[in-house]
């Protein structure tokens, strides 16, 4: 019995307004980097499905760049620590930790000979520093900014240059190693965002919140000349990236424009139109071999066409926060995989090659909480922002007539034949039929946490924060309670029907599983135990031997329900993240996601 990865279908960048977000490239120009929450992503920039997680920082990281040898990943979090690991294992080997500074790191950069490394930020005493890779002795100083510093890089040929920007409106050019401060740029009247040396040397070139370019002899950090005169972008620019060949650069902005520029002429060549929503602002950006990327304040990560500048070539799209729910339907045969996060963004996947696009029309305002497929081909949702909706799944558009409004927040939401729904909100459940409200409990004796009505339609069981499940009996359109309840160990966190409707399975916040067999009067079939803190979400396989459960311990058990002590137990399935959904895509492929923002598939072997 085994579990293991098949695929990982990663997070968007997570994006704040108003910051830059700094995208790392790999000097092989195989893969690109950007971080989300605790995680660094690498993803292949030919075949963005193709990608890889690291998860070893305990706080959120803000940065990450390749070393020139194309070896070793350095990347730095909000806590001021820098870690440098290994890109050519599986297992991503730490070379070396250190804390230059106590506080966030913003942008790191290496010397071309992978020796030195200079990072930059909000200290406590200091704003940057410059260190050895592998002692992290001190190679200089960065001084001569009075508030945090944005952005920071090296020049790429001898003799080794350094420049800064800072929230202080300007730019700091050093000259070393050991690097000492040698003047201040005061052209920006702004926040200066992004810094960059060409990759041959010769010019080095500051952005700012001001929309102003400024481009720099790099050598000797000489002014030479405003790009695009007066000004450069109408907002402000957040990020810029040379060509390969330093003839050009693009540059990134609140506008929602990325420019790309004749450095020589000091014009704008071509202005790529990234639409009119204030998601679309550009707040980073990257050129690698022939690709030119720019990211989205949605954490969309857009390939530019420079033939066609007012459509990207491809937009790859997924969830840049926490993911709440999951499930899977197969459509013309193909499975595919529908997410839901804590922004109302809901998503789908091809479940064999990682394709994702997102539902057009405005959807979910808030969290969403459950998710669930009806016989009419929809997928039916329940959020916080108090309201369920029924999505035609062949029309992928939210439809503002199938939006039910509920009296109170609902929490979970289960759907039946007869086109039944059942939702259970706090303080009330109500039954629905045709998406419309047939029958409403209320003033009920116990807390209610999750519902979930048989297959058949003809029981709806509700669990309690009380241990117990209440049986209702559904009669035409009510629920009737005829007193029948069941008991499990602690207040119920999920539960489900198994598909052929033989079986419940309970989780509950005492850590334990347990399953009911429905027809013998809801007598316990058997009990699982194993999970060391609460489960938090349940899912039946297609075969309805077995379940798989995820908990708060951040793991995943598989569990086979003639025998409890058969099991596949998987830790750190997401790691340094609990598991908040789980799906099958069929009787051998496991599907988790969490707060990671990422979703896994896995081979289960029995």
């Amino acid at each position: 019995m085994s579990c293991d990865l098949k695929h990982v279908f990663a997070s968007l960048p997570q994006m704040e307004r108003g910051t830059s977000k700094v995208i790392g490239g790999d000097p092989k120009g195989n893969n690109f980097l950007y971080t989300n929450g605790k995680c660094v992503i690498i993803r292949n920039i030919d075949n963005p499905a193709i990608a890889d997680i690291y998860t070893e920082h305990a706080h959120n990281v803000n940065v990450a760049k390749y070393s020139p040898s194309g070896f070793y990943i350095a990347s730095g979090d909000v806590s001021g620590k820098l870690r440098i690991w290994d890109t050519t294992q599986k297992e991503h080997l730490l070379k070396n930790e250190f804390t230059p500074f106590s506080g966030p790191i913003k942008d790191i950069a290496w010397t071309s000979d992978n020796q030195r490394i200079a990072l930059v930020g909000e200290g406590r005493e200091k704003f940057g520093a410059a260190i050895l890779w592998d002692t992290g002795s001190s190679v200089g100083e960065i001084s001569g900014h009075s508030k945090l510093i944005n952005s920071v890089d090296i020049k790429q040929s001898r003799p080794f240059r350094l420049a800064t920007g800072s929230d202080d409106t300007t730019g700091s050019f050093y000259e070393g190693p050991p690097f000492k401060f040698k003047n201040t740029k005061h052209d920006h009247n702004q926040f200066v965002n992004c810094v960059r040396f060409s990759p041959d040397g010769a010019h080095f070139v500051t952005a700012g919140a001001d929309g102003k370019m400024f481009m720099y002899e790099g050598k000797t950090g000489e002014f030479i000349s405003a790009l695009g005169g007066e000004k450069a972008h109408k907002g402000g620019i957040y990020a810029i990236c040379w060509s390969p060949d330093s003839s050009q650069l693009i540059s990134a902005s609140g506008d929602k424009t990325v420019k790309l520029w004749d450095v020589g002429a000091g014009t704008a060549v071509t202005t790529f139109n990234m639409g009119s929503d204030v998601t679309d602002q550009q707040l980073g950006c990257l050129w690698q071999k022939d690709h030119l990327l720019g990211i989205s304040l949605s954490g969309y990560i857009n390939y530019l066409d420079k033939n066609n500048p007012d459509r990207p070539i491809r937009v790859i799209k997924g969830h840049s926060k926490s993911i709440q729910c999951l499930t899977v339907h197969k459509s013309e045969g193909r499975p595919y995989i529908y997410s839901g996060s804590n922004d109302g963004h809901v998503n789908y996947w091809d479940a064999h090659t990682g394709e994702n696009n997102c539902f057009s029309g405005k959807g979910h305002s808030n969290l969403v909480s459950k998710m669930a497929f009806n016989e009419a081909e929809e997928l039916v949702t329940c959020s916080m922002d108090d309201t369920l909706r029924y999505t035609n799944l062949s029309k992928k558009e939210y439809c503002a007539p199938d939006v039910v409004k509920m009296d109170f927040q609902p929490r979970s939401v289960s759907v039946a034949a007869e086109r039944l729904s059942l939702a259970v909100c706090i303080g009330q459940v109500v039954l629905l039929k045709d998406k419309k409200k047939v029958f409403t409990l209320d003033n009920m004796s116990y807390e209610a946490e999750v519902g979930v009505i048989h297959p058949g339609g003809i029981t709806a069981a509700v669990g309690g924060k009380d241990g117990k499940i209440y049986l209702y009996s559904v009669q035409g359109n009510t629920l009737k309670d005829e007193g029948k309840t069941l008991d499990v160990k602690g207040a119920v966190t999920d539960m489900a029907y198994s598909n052929d409707g033989a079986y419940l399975a309970v989780i509950d916040e005492k850590k334990v599983a347990t399953v009911f067999n429905v027809a013998d009067g809801y007598s316990v079939k058997n009990e699982f135990y194993g999970h060391h803190a609460k489960p938090v979400s349940l899912a039946w396989s297609p075969d309805n031997e077995h379940f798989a459960t995820g908990g708060m311990d951040m793991m995943v058990y598989v569990w086979t329900l003639s025998n409890p002590d058969k099991r596949i137990k998987h830790p750190d399935a997401h790691r340094l993240h609990h598991v908040s959904g789980l799906a099958w895509v069929d009787e051998h492929t496991l599907v988790t996601t969490s707060h990671d923002a990422s979703i896994k598939q896995w081979t289960i072997k029995f």
